[in-house]
């Protein structure tokens, strides 16, 4: 009876833990079936590579780049991202990597699981970095730094090696994954729309612009050379007339009369 009890208790043990693993260890990210890989990488904000869950990426940069790429995230969604560098031989030294996540508003965005920032020694071939993303909620409260749908930007750069090893040639393989997919939740509110990046945020003059006619012709009224009523110019010229009448007055009264 008490071994019973035992494998009873161990089961429903078992089954509690299966429960509580996260998403990520449910289900691994792979690539989507015919996929069509990307080989290129942003440098800014503005000119990350777009790309989609499920889609490999494998880019050749250097150590000390800045590269960005971007997504699109729904209501409901869990994204996991993984990345490896590796590396030449011949290392001076170790290295520190980090791989963040940015919003449509360019707010970083906490990992809930994987080697974030990972160290490795001089002697490893490559590195291995993971960030899974906290669940899309379909709206949130203007204070917070829930994540939301819309773009999110990945950068992935080095923020600690020796200065021999800048512009060593390396590959980046990367990929985000879906890992979980619950669509819209039961949430009382929705996102009007989607938080994307504006990467067009003004025109680019060439050229000089011309001034209107019309306008210079308005503006050549009399009026326009008059001082107004509140400016420094009318009150100097009071407090000068003011100062010629005192003057006036003062030597009136102080000259002596003339003899004959």
């Amino acid at each position: 009876m008490r071994t019973a009890l035992n494998r009873s208790l161990a089961a429903l043990l078992a089954a509690g833990g299966a429960a509580l693993l996260p998403a990520s260890a449910v289900a691994a990210p792979s690539p989507s079936p015919g996929a069509t890989p990307v080989n290129r990488a942003g440098t800014s904000f503005l000119s990350a590579t777009p790309i989609a869950a499920g889609q490999p990426v494998r880019v050749d940069a250097s150590i000390g780049d800045h590269l960005y790429w971007a997504f699109p995230a729904k209501a409901g969604q869990v994204h996991e991202i993984t990345a490896t560098v590796t590396f030449p031989k011949g290392r001076s030294g170790a290295s520190t990597w980090t791989v963040d996540v940015f919003d449509g508003l360019r707010r970083r965005q906490a990992c809930t699981a994987g080697a974030q920032t990972p160290t490795v020694d001089a002697k490893a071939s490559s590195v291995t970095l993971g960030c899974t993303l906290r669940e899309v909620r379909p709206w949130a409260e203007p204070w917070s730094a829930d994540p939301l749908p819309g773009t999110y930007v990945i950068r992935l750069s080095v923020i600690d090696l020796p200065e021999p090893d800048l512009g060593a040639p390396i590959d980046v393989d990367l990929l985000v994954g879906t890992v979980a997919d619950r669509g819209a939740s039961a949430d009382d509110g929705e996102l009007a729309a989607p938080l994307v990046p504006n990467t067009k945020a003004g025109t680019v003059l060439n050229a000089v612009p011309v001034a209107d006619p019309e306008a210079d012709d308005d503006g050549d009224s009399p009026a326009d050379w008059l001082p107004n009523l509140g400016s420094r110019w009318v009150w100097t010229a009071i407090g000068g007339v003011l100062a010629a009448v005192a003057g006036v007055v003062g030597f009136a009264v102080t000259r002596r009369p003339r003899r004959r």
